[in-house]
């Protein structure tokens, strides 16, 4: 892992002490490949260096993750993405049901860009739809960001994908490992004429989809099969203009896990035992699953013309998520039965250009416009129940409770990168956002980021910049909560205000010192002042989050992080702390019990989320054509709420896991170049809870992966 605070020509030095990459690209040329070829190289490269000049990064804090770093770790490019992302700094771990990831205590407003595109906000799942085997690097953003960046403002994840080579190849392989887990992948590349392309796809198939909600090393029903697939295709037109192509699909099938042994709360007609409360449909035996579909398409024209550059784009994505109950189960032990289908439909464009002024100034601008068809379908069935909420009728009926929104985001912004003095430069600039869907909204929002280079290994950075974050469009309207009065599904409060977009105020300011040739150190430290904060949760038996807001409420935190490099060795170490409180519950009340509301209305509390410790870190050593690589997580635990205590009050057990892999390569066979891998994750078989069922909006336990074992063989070719 490279770490970049602020300005990228020291960290490029340290990467190219500490990574060495080799492709079929470098093979071609040493081969002498012909002159068109090592043109369309030559023009590839300089295009994806302006895209990537496209979007300024002065002032922010930088963390940039290479191919290097992905095969350090266990299952490779196996790895699912957002467990790549744990490896950063303010980067804490979260069950798959509450979004996997959280960046500095936000809950979610990640946003992620592939070869400089904002793709969509998708709906929220189990899966992840980003591949790892396609990133070819990933810079993740974080602090003051400058005026390009909105809507997802916590962290940007900042994607270049593998692309087409001069000598065309591919790479076909499989991982297999405990739990059942079996997964096929294959890469195709190549170049034809002024036509590159890059493909890839993999399909996984495991008996652990999601956290077993018991510390057992085997789930009781919890299967998951997933499917991706993702292109990126270029035609050059001339040596300064490239017509892009990317598209990426994802499906994926969970069963929900079981968690034996629950007591029955509600009776049902043909299904009691002599005994009350009895019912001959144990928890076990129950039959949940969640279907989830994304896939997005988007075609770019991307120009230089000398010191103007621009890339202009056009988007489709489309994700759903589908939860099917268990007919009788759900009904017995939760009172409600809802088949829950969501699905959000996107399209818009995006442009983006810089213009080189003059020595000293290089302007940016850009606009950006998105529709999203929002549509949510529910078969609800429901007990009906007396005026003290007690279960009035044995018969469920069932309640359609459908909704439609249509949203529209529209963003614009102007900035300057203006180069003072050789060591000092300032990028100033604003940005106005506009949202209409359940809310009319909008924000002018300016950005200010100063970098000074102290000295040839030493660099400052500062930054403000005013956020604005609507909330996602899939939230439940007053008109669906009114549906459910006197049935078991009827929330304790009966009114909902609509879901706000958050503002905030954003503070930061970092340092970078590389105290050798072999080791550089970096500090960060931000304070997020913000109104209206969202944060999502998961309530009732589906697992989807749903949006709400605090009134106001802030965050903290300080972000340490070192890298060592050597010829044969290096590793890293990350250590964040950070606090997330907030007061008085604004939007999404239906959601909390009346007790829990009156407390947080004049009290500020945890956010479920906050994590006040994180620490990672991991080495490798190179020997020959072999590698031993180990990494580690700790987490001093998220929020939880005692017995008799004030909400988010307390916080889970701390944990270490610690992972280890080994590799080999076999280059020049009869097969090509072979890689064989074999990983241990959570080496020690550590039995930890990532959640425990309590807390603000937070549902079933959920217990961290045990041991697993991987073994992986791979050729390219």
């Amino acid at each position: 892992m490279q770490h970049a605070p602020q300005l990228r020509a020291m960290p490029l030095l340290l990467a190219a002490a500490f990574y060495t990459t080799h492709s079929h690209a470098e093979d071609a040329a040493d081969a002498g490949a012909d002159k068109p070829m090592q043109q369309v190289e030559v023009t590839a490269a300089h295009l994806k260096s302006a895209r990537i000049d496209l979007s300024p990064n002065v002032g922010t804090t930088i963390y940039t993750i290479d191919r290097h770093m992905i095969d350090q770790l266990g299952q490779g490019d196996n790895t699912p993405f957002n467990e790549v992302l744990l490896r950063l700094p303010g980067v804490s771990q979260d069950s798959k049901a509450s979004g996997s990831i959280h960046v500095r205590d936000d809950h979610a407003n990640v946003q992620y860009r592939v070869n400089g595109v904002q793709l969509p906000e998708s709906i929220s799942g189990f899966g992840q739809s980003i591949d790892t085997r396609f990133v070819q690097q990933t810079d993740f953003i974080t602090g003051a960001l400058p005026a390009q960046f909105g809507l997802r403002t916590a962290g940007i994840v900042d994607i270049q994908t593998k692309e087409g080579t001069t000598k065309p190849g591919g790479r076909i392989g499989i991982l297999a490992g405990t739990n059942n887990h079996y997964e096929p992948s294959a890469e195709f590349f190549g170049t034809q004429g002024a036509f590159n392309y890059y493909l890839s796809g993999s399909y996984l198939k495991s008996d652990m989809g999601i956290e077993n909600p018991l510390p057992t090393r085997d789930a009781l029903h919890n299967q998951t099969k997933q499917a991706k697939s993702f292109g990126a295709l270029s035609y050059f037109l001339d040596d300064q203009t490239r017509l892009g192509l990317m598209f990426g699909t994802y499906n994926g099938r969970f069963q929900i896990p079981n968690n034996p042994d629950q007591a029955p709360a509600f009776s049902l007609t043909g299904q009691s035992d002599a005994g009350a409360g009895t019912t001959n449909a144990p928890s076990s035996q129950l039959d949940q699953k969640q279907r989830e579909v994304n896939r997005f398409v988007v075609l770019s024209l991307q120009k230089s013309l000398g010191d103007l550059n621009y890339q202009v784009s056009a988007f489709h994505q489309y994700s759903e998520l589908h939860y099917t109950p268990d007919a009788l189960g759900d009904l017995i032990y939760n009172g409600v039965g809802s088949n829950t289908l969501r699905s959000n439909s996107a399209s818009g464009a995006q442009f983006d250009s810089s213009y080189k002024l003059n020595p000293e100034h290089t302007l940016r601008a850009g606009l950006s416009y998105a529709r999203q068809n929002t549509r949510s379908d529910n078969s609800v069935a429901v007990f009906d129940t007396n005026s003290d909420g007690t279960q009035a009728s044995t018969d469920p009926r069932t309640i359609i409770d459908n909704s439609r929104q249509t949203g529209k985001l529209s963003s614009v912004y102007l900035q300057d990168e203006w180069h003072i003095a050789a060591p000092l430069t300032l990028n100033y600039g604003i940005r106005y956002d506009k949202v209409q869907a359940f809310i009319n909204e909008q924000q002018w929002s300016p950005r200010v980021n100063l970098a000074w280079q102290v000295g040839k290994d030493t660099a400052l950075h500062a930054g403000y910049s005013r956020y604005f974050t609507p909330p996602p469009q899939e939230l439940a309207a007053q008109e669906s909560i009114n549906k459910y009065a006197g049935t078991t599904n009827a929330p304790e409060v009966g009114v909902s205000d609509n879901v706000r977009a958050e503002r905030t105020n954003y503070f930061d300011v970092g340092v970078s010192h590389k105290v050798n040739a072999a080791l550089t150190v970096t500090a960060d430290a931000y304070y997020k002042k913000i109104h209206n904060m969202l944060d999502e949760g998961q309530f009732g038996q589906a697992l989807i989050l749903s949006p709400f807001n605090y009134e106001r409420g802030f965050a903290k935190g300080l972000e340490l992080s070192a890298i060592y490099s050597q010829a044969h060795w290096g590793g890293f170490l990350n250590l964040t702390t950070q606090q997330a409180k907030a007061q008085n519950i604004v939007s999404g009340q239906s959601l909390f019990g009346a007790d829990e509301l009156a407390y947080i209305s004049n009290h500020y509390i945890h956010v479920d989320h906050d994590q006040t410790y994180t620490v990672s870190g991991g080495a490798h050593y190179h020997w020959g054509d072999s590698q031993i690589s180990s990494d580690f997580l700790y987490g001093s635990g998220l929020r939880t709420t005692p017995d008799g205590a004030a909400p988010n009050s307390g916080h889970l057990p701390s944990y270490t896991t610690v992972n280890l892999a080994l590799t080999h390569h076999w280059k020049q066979t009869g097969a090509g170049d072979i890689e064989g891998r074999l990983a241990v994750i959570n080496l020690f078989d550590k039995s930890y809870l990532l959640r425990d069922g309590s807390g603000v909006g937070v549902g079933a336990p959920q217990y961290g992966t045990r041991r697993s074992l991987y073994a992986g063989l791979s050729t390219s070719f």
